[in-house]
């Protein structure tokens, strides 16, 4: 399994469309997110990153995926960035495989 974070903000480029043109672009990921749930990907959440979060990265907006396997993850990759999504929206991404604290302390202890 990995986790996928994505954290996002609109370029220019997305401003500068009509409301129609942003509609019919955003049209097309319902159904690809359907599709990705069909193949056993979840959506933990998508949301809004709030303005008063202590050491706020600064970006818009976040999303939390889990993928069963690696090559759905790299696929959804390929997808976005089919899609042109970068053309649209400044993004970074984070993905990993889950763990807990004491997996983390100790990479960070033996770094």
């Amino acid at each position: 399994m990995k986790f996928y974070i994505e954290v996002w903000s609109a370029k220019q480029a997305w401003r500068d469309l009509s409301i129609e043109e942003r509609g019919a672009y955003m049209g097309q990921v319902g159904p690809a997110v359907q599709q990705l749930m069909e193949q056993g990907v979840e959506i933990v959440t998508w949301s809004d990153n709030d303005v008063d979060t202590v050491e706020r990265l600064g970006y818009d907006f976040f999303a939390i995926w889990k993928f069963p396997t690696d090559e759905l993850a790299k696929s959804f990759e390929a997808l976005v960035t089919g899609a042109g999504w970068y053309n649209y929206f400044d993004q970074l991404n984070l993905k990993g495989n889950p763990a807990g604290p004491a997996d983390i302390i100790e990479k960070l202890i033996n770094i």
